[in-house]
């Protein structure tokens, strides 16, 4: 079936919010499993699946500074809420029937391995997920950045971002009922277009690297899989 995939080795993100179900907090064990079980169904497929998880569920750097946070540890602790994220999904993963490790970018052992690349890759051609935690380790970078650079560190053949929505659209679906959407455009058109896919750091080293970028709505089941084998699904944001 290897023959068949058209993304060999996949980055996912996906946001802290979307572990929380409809409320966008906490973890919802159920929406958890379901993720896990779309992962698995990918890797038992022959797809080698990293991973990055957002923290905005348990806590968000940025909108602590407005109530008095210090943004640098506001952003470490939103980098710790992304290493709860990353555990949990990684037991979730493995309830699946699918092996799955955590890392994280400054050293947390025993919780978890201090990010390696060429272990992580390791990891990858193993079978195994690969969950990449802690953002860059630096504040002021999101897990979007984070998830950028990992996918070009790993070489992924793309990164596939998870949203609630199925796709780029000319403007936001959920308040403009004219919108439309893309099921492709070029780095150029989305900066022109002013279309905000990722952060402008994240973009920028996405464009850079020419690494695409697959916007999907990751609730809706089956879609992982169809994406994966070459299937049109959310919009791709590419050269």
């Amino acid at each position: 079936m290897n023959q068949e995939l058209k993304y060999k080795r996949i980055l996912l993100k996906l946001s802290g919010e979307s572990l929380g179900g409809v409320e966008g907090k906490g973890i919802n064990e159920k929406v958890m499993a379901e993720y896990a079980e779309e992962i698995a169904q990918v890797c038992r497929m022959g797809v080698q699946v990293a991973i990055v998880i957002g923290g905005g569920n348990i806590f968000r750097g940025l909108s602590g500074v407005g109530k008095g946070f210090d943004r640098v540890r506001g952003d470490q602790m939103g980098m710790l809420a992304t290493v709860i994220n990353s555990i949990g999904l990684s037991m979730a993963i493995k309830s699946a029937g699918v092996d799955a490790e955590v890392f994280t970018s400054t050293p947390m052992k025993p919780i978890a391995e201090y990010y390696v690349r060429d272990r992580a890759v390791e990891l990858l051609e193993a079978g195994k997920v690969a969950i990449i935690a802690g953002g860059t380790g630096n504040p002021f970078f999101t897990t979007d950045s984070a998830s950028a650079l990992r996918a070009c560190e790993i070489g992924a053949c793309a990164l596939l971002k998870g949203t609630r929505v199925d796709g780029v659209y000319t403007a936001d679906p959920e308040k403009d009922p004219t919108a439309t959407r893309y099921t492709s455009l070029s780095f150029e058109k989305a900066l022109s277009d002013n279309l905000k896919i990722m952060d402008s750091t994240a973009f920028a080293l996405c464009k850079d690297n020419k690494m695409p970028i697959i916007v999907f709505d990751v609730n809706k089941k089956g879609n992982l899989t169809k994406l994966v084998l070459g299937e049109e699904v959310g919009t791709v944001v590419g050269e």
